[in-house]
């Protein structure tokens, strides 16, 4: 992403983009200039269970937008319906499956920023 002198963050036109944890991903806003957060749309397919996994020293709050699903942290499960939100703490286990009849979508705001390098696969 750039960022022009008057803070605007202009589009990588990346879109959205398969990830090894079995779901879609588009970022929204992941860039250099806003280091305290990231905020991206996920996407998991009807029937299908994300990767456990963690990410070290980033906080991870989901609003669903979209379908419905289990979350578990940490060993816990909840079921999610659209607006419904979760917080989930730094170094969690983490996983959601889809348990409806259509994609489920979430917005997941990471504080700080996502990298690549904080995620941990646990499977």
């Amino acid at each position: 992403m750039v960022v022009d002198k008057g803070g605007i963050v202009f589009a990588n036109g990346q879109g959205e983009f398969w990830t090894d944890e079995r779901c879609y991903i588009t970022e929204l806003h992941n860039c250099d200039a806003s280091p305290e957060a990231s905020l991206a749309v996920a996407r998991v397919e009807v029937g299908v269970t994300t990767q456990l996994h963690s990410l070290t020293g980033v906080i991870e709050r989901y609003v669903l937008r979209q379908g419905e699903g289990i979350l578990e942290v940490d060993g816990v499960k909840q079921k999610l319906r659209v607006g419904d939100q979760a917080v989930i703490p730094a170094g969690a286990a983490q996983r959601i499956e889809n348990t409806g009849s259509v994609d489920l979508e979430f917005y997941c705001l990471c504080t700080p920023r996502f990298f690549p390098d904080s995620y941990v696969s646990l499977e």
